[in-house]
């Protein structure tokens, strides 16, 4: 599969730090984050075992963050 998908990438023109199946996995995690499926949900998609595996898949939007973050009092 990963060789299939990294040469569909190339031909396709897309370039990402992932290659190949890791890519569709981490795209899939973070899509999925993005909508709100936990990441014990997100693990079983994915056959990890651990939700630490599952992290590092699934990466937080820092953009999207950044506007529904709420002003920190202390900060202030």
């Amino acid at each position: 599969m990963s060789l299939v998908a990294k040469r569909a990438m190339r031909r396709a023109g897309v370039v990402t730090p992932v290659k190949g199946a890791h890519a569709l996995r981490h795209t899939a995690a973070t899509q999925m984050l993005r909508n709100g499926v936990p990441l014990e949900q997100i693990g079983l998609v994915l056959r990890h075992r651990g939700v630490d595996t599952t992290a590092h898949y699934a990466k937080a939007d820092v953009n999207l963050l950044q506007q529904i973050a709420q002003p920190w009092p202390e900060a202030l």
